[in-house]
């Protein structure tokens, strides 16, 4: 492989980068690869990237050729697909189910993250159920997503309404099975991420009795893009190019929310009604790099809180798993 000028310039930037916030310096090669594959799903910002094409036009300036690997219905699968060796990237997933990974053996790292304003997660019932608060889920079923966003805003919900877990029936259901579940009534509620609780919220006639944006005290999860270690260290280059398109996109998003959430709607075939509802939320998107100190400190707190309630299979120092390039 042949070093260029414009490699070497950044390949001496992220070694001095990581050793000014103390983190080991990556063995830093530029580029083992002109093609990056990337997980998708059928909402958020690697949909629109997928959708919309500048992101590829902008690595394609970089001489790097974009694969599309997916639909992923959760974070995951995405994590498995990386970890398998089939996508190089997740896809803008749950910090959760990465971590969980990570303590299940898994050579992951974060290699950036994003916070999306508002949250808008949420515990769902229908309105006919009877169910008018958190503390009417005692003796119900919910469906969750192991080890994600669904399962963490549960817990979190039924311990600020004085329940213990073993109050309530907890199905673990990834959202393709969650959904049909909810709307047959095979479960009394659901705790799921957008769109598909916007979705079942208009399709059920469902209501909120916890919303993350305005009921949860304090963020436990984050969207995060993973990779492996050694894919991040021998691709320093190609990394920082796919960050630096991702954030270009996510400000569209905040800049354009109707055109975005109308790019969403054609994927997810959901109705006027849904979409208009998901541009009310006027989205925006605030990025943090993998070694960003304060956020790192809160992203512990979130992962303490996780091990915690054994929500996750043990503790965890979040700053051993992030790469910076």
């Amino acid at each position: 492989m042949t070093i260029n000028r414009r490699n070497l310039i950044q390949a001496t930037a992220a070694f001095g980068a990581a050793a000014l916030v103390g983190l080991p310096p990556l063995a830093v090669q530029a580029r083992t690869t002109d093609t990056v594959r990337l997980g998708w799903g059928r909402g958020g910002l690697p949909l629109i990237a997928k959708q919309r094409g500048e992101f590829e036009k902008q690595l394609a300036a970089k001489d790097i050729k974009v694969e599309w690997v997916g639909p992923f219905p959760n974070h995951a699968p995405s994590l498995q697909a990386v970890v398998g060796g089939s996508a190089d990237f997740g896809f803008w997933g749950s910090t959760t189910p990465a971590l969980a990974a990570i303590l299940a053996g898994s050579n992951l790292v974060f290699t950036q993250f994003n916070v999306y304003k508002p949250r808008s997660t949420a515990i769902i019932v229908k309105k006919d159920s009877g169910i008018d608060s958190v503390a009417d889920l005692r003796g119900k079923s919910i469906a969750v997503n192991r080890s994600g966003l669904g399962e963490f805003l549960l817990i979190a919900a039924l311990e600020k309404h004085g329940l213990s877990r073993s109050d309530v029936t907890v199905v673990y259901l990834n959202p393709p099975d969650a959904a049909p579940a909810f709307g047959q009534g095979k479960v009394d509620a659901w705790s799921m991420w957008t769109p598909a609780v916007d979705i079942a919220r208009d399709q059920f006639d469902a209501k909120d009795i916890f919303f993350e944006g305005t009921d949860l005290d304090f963020l436990i999860d984050y969207s995060s893009l993973v990779t492996t270690r050694d894919f991040a260290t021998e691709n320093a280059d190609l990394v920082r190019a796919t960050i630096d398109a991702y954030r270009t996109e996510g400000q569209w998003i905040s800049e354009n929310p109707t055109e975005a959430e109308t790019i969403a709607q054609a994927e997810g075939q959901y109705s006027d009604a849904v979409r208009d509802h998901l541009i009310g939320y006027n989205r925006q998107n605030i990025f943090y790099e993998a070694d960003d100190a304060a956020f790192l400190t809160e992203f512990q707190r979130a992962a303490d809180w996780l091990s915690e309630r054994e929500i996750l299979p043990g503790r965890i120092n979040v700053a051993d798993h992030v790469v910076r390039v």
